[in-house]
């Protein structure tokens, strides 16, 4: 996969040889690359307010920033730096939004061509890579935890555009195909993936970052929010050279989505929002009668440390964590426990459920 702004080392019906370089990118900087020609013209790139001119120390090159620019309540000033480029019929033939910390690569009233890079925003510094900045990472994962600098990920496919400005905020909508504008809010310090007009599909991030594995979920569904959890998990342990099987991964994911919340109870006993396991709710809904309504759920993400306080043996939550409180909730609801899973049995000294003649075991003879 050929990383956007990256310059090709051939022409398309080229014959390569192994070993030739087929493309050159700067891992460093994400290019703001103009897909029309024509006149640049600064928007609301004011020197002092969103505009200034640091020195490399290094080089001794000057170079001009955009600086985070915080309206106070008494200007009311909705400065939103950007690159417009005017055509020959003089008329704005294309916007580029510029975020906090893009280096401009062009000058004011100067002449582009299609392909020419307008400015440059600088990636994230590679984090740890090491196994100790990996295991806290997998962790997050397991757990389903918002990670710390989240991304925006689009929830429907549609066309970019830019809204109104806030004082720490900046205002983006997608417009699909039929239906109203899905806003979202980002902060100005963030770094935007995407261009005023362009086309997202659902799930492509917005801003940089690690994705909500609740939004993932919400947005794409099971199977795309497993394959991520895989994805990321073994990314951890590739970087070491440790191999690790996906079935084993796709186990403790299974656990972490084996509960659903009701949405409609139908004509069940079961109560809109309750949480109860995916096979709990389809049992309930094949003792239903014909013409009777089955009950509806959404899938839902839960950590691994709650997946397990939840399951229906309590003798099995009980080894994990919280022994004393859930014990004492088992005694006051008066719950049983069947003894249906491998560790419950395990505790109790039984022979475990499984092997060729587990599942005859399960129901009673004749």
């Amino acid at each position: 996969r050929i990383p956007y702004g990256a310059y090709m080392m051939f022409d398309d019906g080229h014959i390569l040889t192994k070993g030739d370089r087929m493309a050159e990118w700067d891992p460093f900087t994400m290019p703001v690359i103009t897909e029309t020609g024509g006149i640049v013209k600064y928007q609301d790139l004011i020197e002092g307010k969103t505009l200034t001119e640091q020195t490399d120390e290094a080089t001794g090159i000057a170079q001009r920033v955009v600086i985070e620019y915080r309206a106070t309540t008494k200007s009311k000033e909705d400065l939103r730096p950007r690159l417009t480029l005017t055509g020959s019929d003089e008329g704005e033939a294309a916007r580029y939004m510029l975020a906090s910390g893009a280096t401009l690569s062009v000058d004011d009233n100067a002449e582009v061509q299609a392909g020419d890079v307008l400015a440059r925003v600088s990636r994230e510094s590679a984090k740890t890579r090491d196994i100790t900045g990996g295991l806290p990472r997998v962790a997050e994962l397991f757990e389903a935890r918002v990670p710390k600098e989240a991304a925006v990920i689009a929830k429907v496919s549609g066309r970019v555009v830019f809204g109104k400005d806030y004082k720490a905020k900046r205002k983006i909508g997608i417009q699909p195909e039929d239906g109203e504008v899905v806003e979202y809010l980002v902060p100005k310090s963030k770094v935007i993936d995407v261009q005023e007009g362009d086309y997202v599909k659902r799930g492509d991030n917005l801003i940089g970052g690690s994705p909500d594995p609740h939004d993932i979920l919400e947005t794409m569904g099971i199977e795309p929010l497993a394959e991520y959890l895989v994805s990321e998990i073994q990314e951890v342990y590739r970087l070491q050279g440790v191999k690790i099987n996906d079935k084993h991964i796709e186990t403790i994911v299974r656990q972490m989505l084996q509960k659903v919340e009701i949405t409609d109870g139908g004509d069940t006993t079961l109560l809109k929002g309750e949480q109860v396991d995916r096979e709990e709710m389809d049992a309930i809904n094949a003792k239903l009668e014909k013409n009777q309504t089955v009950a509806q759920g959404k899938p839902i993400l839960l950590g691994i440390t709650k997946a397990s306080l939840q399951t229906r043996s309590f003798i099995s939550a009980a080894s994990f964590q919280e022994t004393t409180r859930v014990l004492t909730e088992a005694a006051v609801q008066g719950k049983q426990d069947t003894l249906m899973g491998l560790k419950e049995n395990v505790i109790v000294g039984r022979l475990i459920p499984a092997g060729t003649g587990a599942g005859m075991n399960r129901y009673p003879p004749g």
